[in-house]
């Protein structure tokens, strides 16, 4: 009985480290924001010291925003998307240990593939604007789940707009 608890708690404690995000972090007191919270990526991880760290990922999730939002069937920025872009320009700049990943996704209107290619495109737009606003191309990376990872799971246009996005996730350790 004592064994199959202890394996019980090992096969946890396993499970819960193979979740933790090491994104951003680079295991030393040199890392960006470093400090309580700083370094833990943009999934919101830490957020309350880091938000107040201009230099921390959850400061350019929550306060540069990490998000623009698109038309149905469009690729298009709107005024809001390359004002937000804009932003995330001027904090990469100011922050060059830091690259990007912009993730291209789509409502659930539509087929697998053409959603795919919408995101992809979606991402690309995003990341076009960044380098024409400065950024470095080589600090971005494109990536498209089209309607595969939904933030809203519905049937109404509320919802689907909220899934119709082009999200920059920073990752640290950017060397050259």
């Amino acid at each position: 009985m004592m064994v199959k608890t202890k394996a019980i708690f090992l096969i946890a404690a396993l499970g819960l480290s193979a979740c933790s995000n090491a994104i951003g972090w680079r295991g030393d007191d040199t890392a960006a924001g470093a400090g309580a919270g700083a370094g833990l990526g943009a999934n919101g991880a830490g957020l309350g010291a880091g938000v107040a760290d201009p230099r921390s990922p959850a400061y350019f999730q929550q306060t540069v925003g990490d998000r623009v939002l698109f038309a149905v069937n469009d690729k298009t920025l709107n005024t809001e998307a390359r004002t937000t872009l804009a932003a995330q320009a001027v904090w990469l700049s100011a922050n060059p240990e830091y690259a990007i990943t912009i993730e291209g996704h789509a409502d659930e209107q539509g087929t697998r593939e053409y959603n795919l290619a919408l995101g992809a495109e979606r991402a690309n737009a995003a990341r076009d604007y960044l380098i024409s606003n400065g950024v470095a191309g080589n600090r971005i990376k494109v990536v498209s789940f089209g309607k595969e990872r939904p933030l809203e799971i519905c049937s109404d246009e509320s919802c689907y707009a909220k899934n119709r996005r082009a999200v920059s996730v920073i990752a640290g350790g950017f060397t050259s």
